[in-house]
Order: structure tokens, then C-alpha cells, then sequence
């Protein structure tokens, strides 16, 4: 029997009564409280896992500065088979595959790759503040969708945009995402919004200021988080799951198409990457 505020109950009846009411839903489609940020610990443990991982393979490679040659002078394998890169390139007698010899993959491995102690640092630090926020506020799923979509959307960004042979790589891709996202939901709750601004305009300025940053990957994280948030923020509630959902399917279409044409591109015109 369960104690009630009268009396007590059986469990069939209590089990009767939770699936008879209706639970509660949070502001924009998620459950109405995320108590533990499950998500947000996950991927900051898979960063982790696969930075350390990488830096017992390269041997302390993985381990320098900002750098993208890391520690040793050179790339770790998590950078020369996770990172973003344009075609089949051969680097210190190592062949390593590109997106535009299949590896597609690396739309989504390069979230999960850093350059240095730093690099993941900085990351990290900036997904445990706004993973909670946002987890808490949209719920596990569409927090976990956000994050994903939008480090693709960077990473897509790079293979259009950046140098073929380039290899990019981080977090920071998806965290630009979590940035402007955070300034819609908070606009839609009437909430304070200048310091995020302040934030992601300090970090688009620094973006474009430190050589080392991929402009392509932040730029682009940051506009398909914005249209992803659009869409999370201001769905009406009538329609809501439909079109939130609906918009993550249109930026995963759009982003294929794009990876689609650039690979061709580059297949049907060697002399880009020669």
C-alpha cells in the first residue's frame, strides 16, 4: 500500500491514476523539469573519453596548446581520422581518408576531436554552463538534437568553406549553437539577453582574431543553431512538436544537399584540392 494524504492507496489504483493524468510538459515541448542534465554530462564524459584516449594513442601528441599540431608536431590519430577533411591527403607517410572519399562520418566525429589541453578545456567549460541551461529548458531530447545538429551544421560549414586538406575539429562548432540558441529561448521568455550577446560577440570577434580557429566551423554552428532555436522557440503550441521536429529534419536535408554538391564539386574539379 502507498501512503496518501488520506488514508492509503493500493498500487494498481495509483498505477491506474499516472496513466489516466496527463504529465507535464515544459515551455517548449520537453519534459516541464529536467532535474539532472544527463545529456550535457554525456557528452562532456565523451569529449573527455575520446581526448584522452587519443592522447594515449599519439602518445602525448594530443596533449599541446591551441595549435593544430598539437604537442609532438604533429596530428594525433583522433585528428587525422575524426577531424573534418576534404579529400584523401597523405600526411607523414600515413594515408587518411576525407569526406569527399565517403568518410562522412566526420560530420559528426570532428564534434568529439580537440587540439590541445586548452582547446577541450574551453569547451568543456562553455558546454557545462549552457548544456545545463538549456537541457533544463528544453528537455533531454531536443537539447541533445540541438547540440548534434548544430556541430554538424559547423562541420559542414568547414567542408564548404575551408581549405580541402584542412583538418578541423572541436566542440566549439556545436557550443556556437548553444550560444544563440540560448539568447532566442531567452528572448521568448522575456528573459535578460544583453550578456549572451556581449558573450557570443566577444567570441565571433575572437573567432576571426586568433589564426588557429576555424571561421567556417564557428559561423556555421552559430547560424544552423539559429535557425534550429527559431524553430525550438517560437513553434506555436497547437503544432508544436510538428514543426520543431520538422525543422530539424529541413537543416539535416539542407545540410546533406550542401555535402552532397561539395563532393562533387571537388570530385569533378581536382585542380581545388591539387
Amino acid at each position: 500500500m502507498h501512503e496518501a494524504s488520506v488514508g492509503f492507496q493500493c498500487p494498481e489504483c495509483v498505477a491506474e491514476g499516472r496513466r489516466t493524468v496527463r504529465q507535464a510538459t515544459g515551455r517548449f515541448g520537453g519534459g516541464a523539469v529536467a532535474k539532472t542534465e544527463y545529456v550535457t554530462f554525456a557528452l562532456i564524459a565523451l569529449n573527455v573519453a575520446v581526448f584522452l584516449l587519443d592522447a594515449v594513442l599519439s602518445k602525448g601528441t594530443s596533449l599541446g596548446g591551441f595549435g593544430l599540431g598539437g604537442g609532438g608536431g604533429g596530428f594525433s590519430p583522433a585528428q587525422l581520422y575524426g577531424a573534418v577533411l576534404g579529400v584523401s591527403a597523405e600526411s607523414g607517410g600515413t594515408m587518411y581518408t576525407g569526406i569527399a572519399d565517403g568518410a562522412y562520418y566526420r560530420l559528426i566525429t570532428a564534434d568529439f576531436v580537440h587540439f590541445g589541453l586548452l582547446h577541450i578545456a574551453l569547451n568543456m567549460w562553455a558546454l557545462y554552463v549552457l548544456g545545463r541551461y538549456l537541457e533544463r529548458t528544453l528537455g533531454h531530447l531536443r537539447f541533445a538534437a540541438l547540440y548534434l545538429v548544430a556541430g554538424i551544421g559547423g562541420n559542414v560549414a568547414v567542408y564548404l568553406f575551408s581549405a580541402p586538406l584542412q583538418l578541423s575539429a572541436g566542440a566549439s562548432t556545436s557550443i556556437f549553437g548553444l550560444f544563440v540558441a540560448v539568447f532566442f529561448i531567452n528572448r521568448k521568455l522575456g528573459r535578460e539577453t544583453t550578456s549572451i550577446v556581449v558573450l557570443l560577440v566577444i567570441n565571433v570577434m575572437a573567432t576571426f582574431w586568433v589564426k588557429s580557429i576555424s571561421i567556417a566551423g564557428h559561423i556555421g554552428g552559430l547560424v544552423t543553431g539559429a535557425l534550429l532555436a527559431v524553430g525550438l522557440a517560437y513553434a506555436p503550441r497547437k503544432q508544436r512538436s510538428l514543426i520543431q521536429w520538422g525543422t530539424f529534419v529541413a537543416v539535416l536535408l539542407i545540410l546533406a544537399g550542401l555535402t552532397v554538391w561539395r563532393t562533387q564539386d571537388l570530385l569533378g574539379n581536382p585542380e581545388l584540392y591539387r
